[in-house]
């Protein structure tokens, strides 16, 4: 996945949020009327200069990461294409991270795992892989094969992973407030 500044993060998970955004259509200033319309409504949760966002958009507009669809009355929709919302969840699933609360509340999560390595034409070897990868990247306690071990939660974050990589129905989390001799895996965690 290429790189993508702030301002064009913003931008896509503002639009992933929102939906879409409605404006008059009577100026070909796309990208200086998008950016007004934003600024004006606070479509965007951060501050963001006017200039730097018509910019972005306009090359969201290029790449076809946003749809334009005129409407009879006048005006313009703008909504994520569907090459747009894939790249929100790319972006969603690289920045993706696990809160670390203050306090254990002394509860497992346990991730497991039983993705096959064909199914017709699906190939989940390839999901497997970067499902293992984010997880440990994650700071999940490899404990098993195919089962990954944190005490803290994490469901919506691995449940984000799994539909991306289209395994909902073979991975299963459980929480847990005992695991048998779990002495190696609080040292790991530095819980003792």
């Amino acid at each position: 996945m290429r790189p993508y500044n702030e301002t064009t993060k913003t931008i896509l998970l503002s639009f992933a949020l929102a939906g879409g955004i409605i404006i008059a259509a009577s100026s070909p200033w796309f990208g200086a009327n998008l950016a007004q319309k934003l600024l004006d409504e606070k479509f965007l949760k951060k501050e963001i200069e006017r200039w730097k966002l018509a910019r972005a958009l306009s090359r969201l507009k290029k790449h076809r990461l946003l749809v334009l669809q005129e409407k009879d009355n006048g005006t313009l929709v703008i909504e994520l294409s569907e090459k747009g919302k894939r790249v929100v969840q790319e972006i969603q699933v690289r920045d993706l991270a696990i809160e670390i609360p203050a306090a254990w509340d002394k509860k497992w999560r346990i991730v497991i795992a039983d993705i096959p390595e064909k199914l017709g034409k699906l190939k989940t070897r390839n999901a497997r892989d970067a499902l293992r990868e984010k997880l440990l990247g994650l700071g999940f306690y490899p404990f098993q094969k195919s089962v990954w071990v944190i005490p803290w939660s994490c469901e919506k974050e691995v449940l984000l992973l799994c539909e991306l990589f289209d395994i909902t129905k073979y991975v299963n989390i459980l929480t847990t407030e005992h695991i048998y001799n779990d002495i190696a895996l609080r040292k790991h965690f530095h819980l003792l």
